[in-house]
């Protein structure tokens, strides 16, 4: 295989969020990075200094618009294309505190929502976010060029999605188990526009928050 005709897609994840409340922020406008996530993207920035990126996107939402800026600064030449596509999932607890034990899941006007754990009935289906998370993944491996690479910054769920349908493996997960940290990277090699092989890597992992004696993966 000539690897000049390949082009790689790393899709980071954003970095941490101002969120005192604990409210499950989805879409909602007025999220940015607290200032740990501002120091997770001043180092990712770093991190991509050398690489010669040649194509960068990125989700419209303000947490990752901020994780992408000192990174986007390295490389000036190239233009940041925002791309609705790799937004976070859509979830109908959007704007809601769980609170201990989660007890906004026992309210009973969010039963329904509830219904099909699989799909999932409370938020967009599994599928739809990994057909346009490909989408926006395979666009950016052919704006990245042959032999390219292509940063896109996103959100945990919908980089999930698009690992596990490029590696071929079931949509239904348990959310505590996703391996996607802060300001991780999932970079997807590309061919004619078929994934050949993924890779995962957390450049920041010495500045994860530490919750229960373990490094805290759940998150949007």
């Amino acid at each position: 295989m000539n690897v000049a005709e390949q082009s790689i897609v790393h899709v980071m994840r954003h970095g941490q969020v101002e969120n005192p409340g604990g409210v499950l922020y989805g879409r909602l406008p007025g999220y940015g990075l607290s200032e740990l996530g501002h120091e997770m993207a001043r180092r990712m920035g770093e991190f991509w200094r050398d690489v010669p990126l040649t194509h960068l996107r990125c989700s419209p939402l303000q947490r990752a618009q901020e994780t992408l800026a000192p990174t986007a600064a390295q490389h000036p030449h190239l233009e940041v294309v925002t791309d609705p596509r790799v937004i976070e999932a859509e979830n109908k607890f959007e704007g809601m505190v769980f609170g201990k034990d989660n007890r906004a899941l026992r309210d009973p006007k969010m039963f329904w929502h509830m219904r099909n754990p699989l799909q999932p009935s409370w938020g967009e289906p599994y599928k739809e976010i990994a057909a346009r998370m490909m989408a926006a993944i395979r666009d950016a491996a052919e704006a990245a060029g042959p032999g390219g690479q292509a940063l896109i910054v996103s959100h945990q769920l919908s980089i999930w999605m698009a690992r596990r349908f490029a590696e071929g493996r079931s949509l239904v997960h348990d959310p505590r188990r996703r391996e996607c940290t802060l300001c991780s990277v999932t970079s997807f090699t590309l061919r004619d526009g078929l994934v050949t092989a993924v890779g995962y890597q957390e450049p920041v992992a010495d500045l994860l928050p530490v919750k229960h004696g373990r490094k805290f993966k759940v998150g949007t």
